[in-house]
Parts: structure tokens; sequence; C-alpha cells
């Protein structure tokens, strides 16, 4: 067999690199032989490493021999760390050496860079937080549950629309699962209308967190959920109980059911209460509207009541419910909107609510 060598600056040039900017240990560089008239290259994968400042590139390469359709070929694995210095490294030819590189991130947080607020780093205190805090409101549901149960068929008879006594025992459920893992700051109660004046609430959605912190209110107002989660042992059923108003979100037959039930529910002195953005926020930002809720308070002719939630994100990010990490929650009440135009209170309403965002 004969091995013929070609020099690694032929290489070098042959992928775009410049001798003259370009420095490494010589057993690092590429090898190339031909062999039987078939021309085979070991090139190892450069690895580009995106550092604030740094002058040096950790790396080393192990050659192991391959046989592939009787040609043999190498490749390179990395094998241990070995420091080597550069300097005004370019790579040129990207598309054609997309495949050596490799990126690695020092991000030490995840979500979006531009994001209101960066979603926290998965530690093992914020995961046994949230396995307690599963825990602990799973126990308290088991036995506040049967106690409406209980009271259901009176709650039927005395206050079938309000069900303020169901309501009474969410919010105890609800303030004895968040007070153990986190604060929360009240600002604007008294912008709260009285509890037998119906109203139409809208604030923003970040986490699973928000529904436990709205329940803390104290108000006997009818929520909106998927007809899945209506299936989850306790926590469904207690939704039933409550009356939560159920929607399936692709079918508009049932969103048109779901806007009327809530124009009965308030002609006849209940509150409802929606989050316009319809889903979670993936990045803290404030989503767009949708003009159902202000639809529902124009015809009604009932005050919408915007309420910024801030916090609740960050302890609990969308999409993460297995964690929770430390920190506070702050609800700010602001004053109600009146009015018959729909857009101009869903602006209004919107406008509200971010600008108290902005501010915090």
């Amino acid at each position: 067999m004969e091995l013929v060598s070609h020099p690694s600056s032929t290489i070098l040039h042959r992928f775009g690199y410049k001798a003259s900017t370009f420095s490494t240990a010589s057993s690092l560089l590429p090898q190339s032989c031909t062999y039987r008239g078939l021309y085979s290259c070991c090139f190892p994968h450069n690895q580009a490493v995106l550092r604030n400042s740094t002058n040096s590139a950790q790396s080393r390469y192990l050659c192991v021999p391959r046989k592939v359709d009787s040609v043999a070929r190498h490749y390179f694995k990395p094998k241990e760390d070995l420091n080597r210095s550069y300097s005004n490294n370019k790579v040129c030819n990207q598309n054609r050496l997309s495949r050596y590189i490799v990126v690695r991130s020092e991000l030490a947080e995840t979500g979006y860079p531009d994001a209101s607020y960066p979603l926290s780093e998965n530690k093992l205190g914020s995961k046994v937080r949230g396995i307690c805090f599963i825990a602990v409101t799973a126990f308290i549901a088991i036995f506040l549950f049967m106690a409406m149960l209980v009271a259901h068929p009176f709650v039927l008879l005395f206050d079938q629309y309000r069900r303020k006594a169901h309501y009474f025992i969410a919010k105890t459920w609800a303030t004895l699962t968040v007070t153990p893992f986190f604060k929360i700051k009240y600002e604007g109660l008294e912008n709260l209308p009285p509890p037998d004046v119906p109203a139409v609430y809208v604030s923003n959605h970040q986490s699973f967190l928000d529904i436990y912190t709205l329940l803390t209110l104290g108000r006997s107002f009818k929520f909106i959920s998927k007809t899945s989660i209506f299936l989850y042992p306790i926590i469904g059923w207690a939704m039933f109980l409550l009356g939560v108003i159920p929607l399936k979100r692709m079918d508009s037959r049932s969103q048109l059911e779901c806007l009327k039930r809530c124009m009965d529910l308030t002609k006849k002195g209940s509150s409802v209460f929606f989050f316009p953005e319809g889903t979670r926020s993936k990045d803290g930002k404030l989503g767009t509207f949708k003009k159902g809720a202000f639809s529902v308070a124009a015809k009604t002719k009932v005050p919408v009541v915007p309420i910024t939630l801030n916090g609740t994100g960050k302890i609990m990010p969308s999409g993460m419910e297995g964690i929770l990490n430390l920190g506070s929650v702050k609800v700010v009440i602001h004053k109600p909107i009146e009015g018959s135009d729909p857009e101009v209170l869903c602006n209004e309403a919107r406008n509200t609510i971010a600008d108290e965002l902005n501010r915090q």
C-alpha cells in the first residue's frame, strides 16, 4: 500500500483558511492521503465557542479508522481537553464547513433574550419546591373537595349562579396552597366592585399560578377553561362544582355557546373572568387581546375590570409546571372601564395592563 502525504497548509487552503491567520499544534493538523487513486481527508471537527471575551478554545481529537465500501476513512472524536491559542481566526465557506462546526451556548438561563423576564435555570431547589407545591395543593384539595361536595345541594338551591360558598372554599384552598411558597402583594383593592355587582374581569396570563392568585381575591367570578381540564381528578371535578365555563378552543360553535353563557350569567348577577390573550405568555410579553370578553361587557352593560399580574411567570414559567422558583407576586386592580364599543374597551384595557407591566 502506497501512501502519499499532502502538506497540511494545502488542506487548510482548500477549506478557506489562511496560513498567516491560523495557528495550531502540529499534532492537530488535518491529515490526508491517497490510496489506490482515492483521495481521503481527515479533518477535525472545529469547535466554535461563543464567549463574550476569550482567547482560547479547548479540544483534542482522536482519529478512529473506519472502512466504508472497502475504502479506509478516518474520523476524529473529542477525547480530552487541551488548551491552544488562536487569533484572528476566520472561517470561510461556512456552508461547506457547516457539518464540522459545533456551537456551544454558555447562556446560564433559558428564554428569549428580549423577554420581559428571563426564565430561571432549573435547579434542584426549584424542582423540590415544585414537588412540594403539587403535594400540598393535592392534599388540601382532597379535604376541601369533600366539603364542597357536601355543600353543593344547598348551593344549587339557594345560590345557583354566584355559588359564593364554593368560591369561599376555593379561596381557602388557594390561600393555604400559596402561603408557604410565595407572598402576594395587592394594589388597588378599592377598585374591586362589590361582590353582588356583576362585572367582566380581564387579566394578562403568565403562568399556571394565575388561577391560584386570582382566587385569593375572594370574588365569585366564573373562569373559562379547556374542556380537557375537567377530566382531571379532584381539580376538574371541583371546577365543575364551581360552575367554570368549558370551552373547546378550535370549535367555533363552542366559542359561541361560551359567550352566550357568559352573557346569561352576567344578566343573572354573576361575574365572569377572561384571559383575553387566550393562552399563557411564553416570554412574559403581553399578547394580542381577543374581543370576546369586551363584547360580553358591551352587550350586557357591565363594567370591565382590568387586572395586572406580575411575578407568576418568574416563579412558575409557562410550560415548566414541575418547578417553583423563589419570588413574589404583585396584583394590581385597575379602575373599572365602561362603554358600549367592544373595540374601545379592548384597547383601553390592554393599554392599562401594558402600562403597568412596563412600569414594573
